[in-house]
């Protein structure tokens, strides 16, 4: 028998795809257009663009063992991510995008095809808590240690932090610039997060998964199906929008 679609995950993806489109709409205005937004560059908008970035890869890994065919579903949003990075140097070389959140769900989608054979012999709640506990420990790697928030617990080799290669993995070389930066590491373990809680979910009682069956918003539904799409054209479709608006006013 056919899985029914759970409605609500697709709809909490549309919710998250509207958010980022503000987020992004805000940042070309602040950073494009000079207009000053103080918030924008507080706690309260890394916040706010945190729980977006999160909120992606943990419904991406939750949804990986949904859908059919990954290595093509992998291939093809690391192909979005290559074309995105390709514009981006050649359009606008100050807001370049390289190793985008793209390029990693992608690299994601297809790591996992040989990371299942391993996960499907680990407990589901021990792999998503041990999962998203390397995540926070490997969050600074970028940084240049692991540890835990500002925690400095293992300073890593600065060999490491060598070339572009290195930079994909989450061992950032120095002078690197990208408006939109996701390595490898730490965010794979939040993808493997996602993956584990499916598992969690699809295990517990029947009411947990017809309560996600259900539909509240069709219209973040569809926004939520069509979330690839969207990303790959909101941003040129925002620029336009202001430039007009810039122009008459």
């Amino acid at each position: 028998m056919q899985k029914k679609r759970l409605c609500l995950i697709d709809e909490y993806r549309g919710f998250v795809v509207l958010n980022m489109v503000a987020y992004h709409a805000i940042w070309d205005l602040v950073y494009m257009f000079g207009v000053d937004i103080q918030w924008y560059k507080s706690d309260a908008g890394h916040i706010w663009q945190q729980w977006i970035c999160w909120s992606f890869i943990l419904v991406s890994g939750f949804c990986w063992q949904m859908g059919k065919h990954p290595l093509k579903r992998g291939l093809l949003v690391y192909a979005a991510g290559a074309l995105v990075s390709l514009v981006t140097v050649l359009v606008m070389p100050n807001s370049k995008v390289l190793f985008g959140v793209l390029t990693l769900l992608g690299s994601c989608m297809i790591l996992m095809i040989p990371l299942d054979l391993l996960c499907e012999k680990i407990p589901a709640v021990a792999g998503a808590v041990v999962s998203f506990l390397l995540f926070l420990f490997t969050y600074p790697v970028n940084r240049g240690y692991l540890g835990l928030g500002a925690k400095n617990v293992m300073t890593l080799p600065q060999e490491w932090y060598a070339n572009s290669f290195t930079t994909y993995l989450g061992f950032m070389e120095k002078g690197f610039f990208s408006t939109d930066y996701f390595s490898l590491f730490p965010w794979l373990f939040l993808f493997i997060t996602g993956y584990f809680l499916y598992k969690v979910v699809m295990a517990n009682t029947n009411r947990i998964i017809k309560d996600l069956e259900k539909s509240v918003c069709p219209s973040f539904g569809w926004i939520g199906k069509h979330a690839l799409i969207i990303y790959l054209l909101h941003q040129p479709v925002i620029y336009v929008v202001l430039s007009a608006w810039n122009g008459i006013c």
